[in-house]
């Protein structure tokens, strides 16, 4: 069937995210704009009073109109509730890598259809919010039958990129032989895996995986087939940072605690430093300082680390005001972190940006700026969403 088109006009500003385009900014931006969609592609963006017919014309009413977000960090393939471990944490109680385990039992004795349920509830809350791109990992299974059947729950549900995270923690099975459990997961969960993965990733952290086992794991999934990501540097300084430059990793994420020649090595490769707001915002611990990596060169991609333990939270606008208030960001920059940074983490260059050729991941805003989402935090004003060329329900009519 041929595709049908559609056309957003009176479009107060446009975010492309394509300096070729509009005001020659890396965001691309494009006053007074007009952006066509044609099947799930876009077909054509610039000014309002040039843009060609289409079958369907949508007013936008002088909102903005940005990309879809893109969520390049998320743990979305659990079952349970840590309601009281954040109870405890926000009366004073320190986070650590070990509540994770608390996941696991829960996770474990889930069903499939249970998992699947928590996932697909959790990816519409998501796009509902405007973010059309997930990354999302294993990890609370850790054994191999329980981290390949969460793999594939997530592959069934046509999530974006999926990520290999057996080594999350070491479970208490293993509490005395981490090593074993490090050969476990670089060779017989490995391969029960990665048919289902893009990623291979590593809590590299004390109380997770120290250096040389994260370095097993990682070369492992490399040979594997799979492109490494890396947990690193989030609650101490340590080998993360490095480790995931030395191995070429797509990302190094959470980035917290760094060295000068931890930034340096980021600034000159092509790992990008994705920054996770709602992780320390959830922790009380002390946020990344954007304004380095992004005065150093480094590319920063942001995310919502949505998860049930430390960061319980999938909403994309909140991480950027976040950003912009905490961490010395830009609301230019938090945006573009928080879409074309994170295609870039995801070593995708189809999505984060609204240029011809692009998949049709469209969000309409109701604000006449893109500034606003950091202006105005915590007011929902993602409006409409269109995910692949289609119109997402339960948003706000245009």
């Amino acid at each position: 069937m041929p595709h049908t088109s559609t056309v957003l006009t009176d479009i107060a500003s446009l975010v492309t995210n394509d300096p070729a385009q509009g005001d020659g900014s890396p965001l691309g931006l494009i006053e007074n704009a007009a952006l066509v969609l044609e099947g799930d592609k876009v077909a054509w963006a610039g000014p309002a009073d040039r843009a060609p017919a289409a079958d369907t014309v949508v007013d936008a009413g002088g909102g903005a109109v940005v990309p879809g977000f893109v969520d390049s960090h998320s743990h979305l393939l659990y079952a349970g509730d840590r309601t009281q471990e954040f109870n405890a944490r926000m009366s004073g109680r320190p986070y650590t890598a070990g509540g994770i385990r608390t996941t696991v039992k829960a996770t474990r004795e889930a069903s499939d259809a249970s998992l699947a349920a928590t996932l697909t509830a959790h990816l519409a809350e998501m796009r509902r919010q405007g973010t059309t791109t997930v990354e999302t990992k294993s990890g609370y299974g850790l054994t191999p039958e329980h981290e390949a059947r969460a793999l594939r729950v997530a592959a069934e549900a046509g999530v974006d990129e999926v990520t290999y995270l057996g080594a999350h923690v070491v479970p208490p099975e293993y509490a005395d032989d981490p090593d074993g459990y490090t050969a476990l997961v670089a060779d017989q969960m490995l391969r029960a895996c990665a048919p289902y993965a893009r990623w291979v990733d590593v809590f590299c952290e004390e109380g997770a995986f120290d250096g040389d086992q994260s370095r097993a794991i990682l070369t492992a999934g490399k040979a594997a087939g799979l492109t490494p990501r890396v947990h690193a540097n989030q609650l101490s300084y340590g080998p993360g940072v490095q480790l995931a430059v030395e191995l070429e990793a797509a990302s190094a994420d959470h980035c917290t605690h760094l060295t000068d020649a931890d930034i340096d090595a980021l600034a000159h490769s092509d790992t990008v430093a994705t920054l996770l707001p709602g992780c320390e915002f959830s922790t009380r611990a002390v946020y990344p300082d954007a304004r380095r990596l992004l005065d150093a060169g480094a590319t920063v991609a942001l995310s919502t680390d949505c998860n049930p333990g430390s960061s319980y939270t999938s909403s994309m606008p909140f991480c950027i005001a976040i950003a912009v208030r905490e961490m010395n960001m830009t609301p230019d920059e938090a945006l573009w972190s928080a879409t074309a940074g994170g295609a870039l983490a995801l070593r995708r260059t189809d999505v984060g940006r609204l240029a011809p050729g692009c998949r049709a991941d469209v969000v309409l805003l109701d604000a006449p700026s893109h500034v606003h989402l950091s202006y105005r935090p915590g007011v929902p004003l993602v409006a409409q969403v269109w995910h692949r060329g289609e119109r997402v329900p339960d948003g706000r009519p245009v």
